[in-house]
Formats: structure tokens, C-alpha cells, sequence
């Protein structure tokens, strides 16, 4: 069985809802997330109208169903890993969701390179680091006139998925496939049922 109703939440809405479930923004307004999530999703957009180029190496595991994880970026050195059987789980959900017009093959590869291809543009380059929190409008610190703009915990991974869902040509966020996959993986009839954890991204960066 898959659960129909997580297509209804446009990308928008799952991304304030990973915003949401980001430790420090309990208790935040909606509307205040809405517009960081906005805000975010632009700045993933734009960027991909200059791809960023990925230097890391790639490596395959096959152990993303127990880490609940479809690719993860590490910086030392500078690598991607990729698990194939979650990006093979991420494929059958797709064709049980009927979602193949959205997410055509290969794309999902295609797509966790891309967004950990961001996690590593935005750790190494500080400008463009400093180019998303202007973006997002978020003042840690006002001085008379002098204004600090402040991070906001979970915006970096929402410009990584817009990023990804526009330079790959998805029809939907990877945020709509990594709801279904935590969905699949927590059914009594997935193998990996007993290792998922709600709330963790199938997507995550480490230094």
C-alpha cells in the first residue's frame, strides 16, 4: 500500500515542514517559516542556472535503509557516498506512487549528486554561504545601522532539493520522494522498518 496523500502538499509545503522539524525553529511562526522556506527554494533555483560544479569523489554503500539515507556529502576529504539500495527502494516507490513523469529514470541519482553537490558549493565557498543568509532576510544582530544576517537551521537543505529538482528537470521536489520513502520504510512490510526514525532526511551532509 502506498499513501496517496502526500502528493496533495506541494513542495512549498514540505519544505516548511522540514523547516518545522528543524531543531531551533520549535514554537516559530508558520508564516515566518513559509517565507525562509520561500526564500530558500529561490535561492536553490537560481543557483542551478549556473550548475555547480562537484570535485568529490563518488562511493557506493549499501547500507541507506538502516541510516535512512539516499547520499551523504563528508568533507575530509571531500566525497559523496551514494547508497544504492535506498536509491533502489526511491525507484519502486516511485512506480508504486505512479510518479515516473515526475522522476524519470536515473533521476534520483542524478538528483542526490546534485543536492550534495550544493551541501559541499556551500560549505567551501563562504560567499555563497553568505549569499543564502542575505537571501533568506534573516537578522541575527542589528547594530545601528549595521545588520547580521543570521542562519536559519534547515534552509541550507531546502535550497539543496530546489536546487536539485531544477537542474535535474524533476516535476516535484526530492521532498515529496524522501516523505514517501520515510513512509515505506516505516510500513510493517518494509525490510528496514525496525531502523527508520521519523524526521531524518533521506539526505544529510557531514564534515
Amino acid at each position: 500500500m502506498t499513501n496517496p496523500d502526500l502528493a496533495t502538499v506541494d513542495d512549498l509545503g514540505w519544505a516548511v515542514r522540514l523547516l518545522a522539524a528543524t531543531p531551533t525553529h520549535e514554537g516559530r511562526d508558520h508564516a515566518l517559516l513559509r517565507e525562509w522556506a520561500s526564500r530558500a527554494d529561490e535561492f536553490g533555483a537560481r543557483l542551478a542556472l549556473t550548475p555547480v560544479p562537484s570535485t568529490a569523489r563518488v562511493i557506493e554503500r549499501h547500507d541507506g535503509r538502516e541510516r535512512l539515507l539516499l547520499a551523504r556529502y563528508t568533507s575530509r576529504p571531500p566525497t559523496v557516498e551514494l547508497y544504492t539500495d535506498t536509491l533502489a527502494l526511491a525507484e519502486d516507490v516511485i512506480d508504486a506512487h505512479g510518479w515516473r513523469t515526475w522522476y524519470p529514470p536515473g533521476s534520483v541519482r542524478a538528483a542526490a549528486l546534485a543536492h550534495e553537490a550544493v551541501h559541499a558549493h556551500l560549505h567551501h565557498d563562504g560567499s555563497a554561504k553568505a549569499a543564502l543568509k542575505r537571501a533568506l532576510g534573516h537578522t541575527a544582530l542589528r547594530l545601528g545601522r549595521l545588520r547580521v544576517p543570521g542562519h536559519v537551521a534547515g534552509a541550507e537543505e531546502v535550497a539543496a532539493h530546489a536546487y536539485a529538482r531544477t537542474v535535474c528537470g524533476l516535476g516535484r521536489s526530492p521532498l515529496l520522494l524522501t516523505a514517501a520513502l520515510r513512509d515505506a520504510l516505516a510500513r510493517p512490510e518494509a525490510p528496514a522498518q525496525r531502523s527508520a526514525r521519523p524526521g531524518v532526511p533521506a539526505a544529510r551532509r557531514e564534515t
